[in-house]
């Protein structure tokens, strides 16, 4: 296995790992970095528990190798607050989203990607960005907690 230095942005710093290139993403960022919001869930890129946002967009980070995002913005869960305060984190605790929760960090990824660059998404947008697999269900919360975070950003425009 050959190492290689590579350097990413994750959570708003600059970090240089020094990994496999081939490694994914999502264990780049548990393993080496610590940040564990992020979980491994079918490791084929459909159930969306590892989901991050790179460059703007929604990622499985199972499925990336650390080489394809060299020089990418990578966004985390842990990347919202640091204590929970997000809009999107906090409907989801009023709404009472998550039940196990393991699937919650890459739906709370999604939903945020979804609100910031829809701003006032119909239930089409939700159901095209929110793909993730729910073993609870709580799909119909989560429709409430974006609905509830779009409504207070068009009332405070």
């Amino acid at each position: 296995m050959s190492r290689k230095d590579i350097t990413i942005e994750v959570n708003g710093q600059s970090v240089e790992v020094n990994v496999d290139p081939d490694k994914p993403l999502l264990w780049v960022l548990r393993d080496e970095l610590g940040l564990t919001g992020s979980k491994y869930g079918c490791g084929i890129g459909i159930c969306g528990a590892c989901s991050v946002e790179l460059d703007g967009d929604i990622t499985r980070s199972c499925l990336m190798p650390v080489s394809a995002v060299e020089g990418g913005v990578i966004r985390t869960i842990e990347g919202l607050s640091d204590d929970g305060s997000h809009p999107v984190q906090r409907a989801w605790v009023e709404e009472q989203v998550p039940q196990c929760g393991y699937c919650q960090s890459g739906m709370i990824m999604a939903a945020v990607n979804l609100l910031e660059t829809t701003p006032n998404p119909t239930e089409d947008d939700v159901k095209a960005i929110i793909s993730n697999i729910c073993r609870c269900g709580t799909y119909p919360r989560v429709k409430r907690a974006i609905a509830k975070v779009a409504a207070q950003m068009n009332t405070a425009e």
